[in-house]
């Protein structure tokens, strides 16, 4: 039935639609990610002002009729994260966040869980722009996949079980293999797993550290588990990381 649909959103993207309307597409936590017009919001005097913006974390009034895409009727900031855009890193760190979760969770499933978790991405990015960092990046990810139901396997052979002797990653598998199972994937150190296990059970706020190759082998899996299970490409974590080593 068609009426109103009141919820908290934040702005994914925006495109430009007609003379002086915008298409957003927006993630709530309760309806998933949907589109919605905002007619007449590129004219200078439009009464949504400048609040219609990617990143803004809003409050929102929709109504939905038969189509798909809902009508803006009005939308009140909870919060702009306006320190982020001053901060190239974490401005591009934002973008990476909301283009994951638009990829991965593209339908109208409700996941509060990840809604929760890009709110606290993007606080974090908002109030310590220095936390824009490839680990960053990467432990975020993780987290989405944990959120996803595809979190790949740290703890033991993905293929046989095998406790020790862990040296390999394979996407198909979905986790890490042992040494007489990793013919099926690529090396992957002890530094990256470490990385991997500590990033999943951390805070955002608290990534554990990493050189760079351990970095580029955590993005390689990250990049193969979702590729493979969930027909998912992402774009490269962070600006001039490599997704294959």
């Amino acid at each position: 039935m068609p009426g109103s649909v009141k919820t908290e959103a934040i702005v994914l993207r925006t495109l430009r639609y007609g003379e002086a309307d915008r298409i957003l597409h927006l993630y709530t936590p309760q309806r998933g990610r949907i589109a919605a017009i905002a007619k007449g919001v590129r004219r200078a005097k439009s009464r949504f002002g400048g609040r219609l913006e990617p990143y803004f974390r809003l409050q929102m009034v929709l109504y939905e009729g038969r189509s798909e895409l809902l009508t803006v009727t009005s939308a009140d900031t909870i919060t702009g994260h306006s320190r982020l855009r001053e901060h190239g890193p974490a401005l591009d760190s934002a973008a990476r966040a909301c283009d994951a979760i638009a990829r991965l969770f593209e339908t109208t499933d409700p996941h509060p869980g990840v809604f929760a978790l890009l709110c606290n991405e993007l606080a974090l990015l908002d109030a310590h722009p220095q936390q824009a960092t490839h680990g960053n990046q990467l432990a975020f990810r993780l987290k989405l996949l944990l959120a996803a139901g595809l979190a790949p396997q740290l703890a033991a052979c993905a293929s046989c079980g095998e406790a020790d002797h862990l040296s390999a990653f394979s996407g198909a598998a979905g986790g890490v293999v042992c040494s007489a199972c990793e013919a099926t994937g690529f090396a992957l150190g002890e530094e990256a797993h470490t990385f991997m296990t500590g990033a999943l059970g951390a805070p955002l706020a608290e990534v554990p550290a990493a050189g760079e190759l351990a970095l580029r082998q955590a993005e390689r899996a990250i990049a193969e588990t979702v590729e493979h299970h969930a027909q998912v490409r992402w774009r490269a974590a962070f600006p001039g990381a490599h997704r294959r080593l």
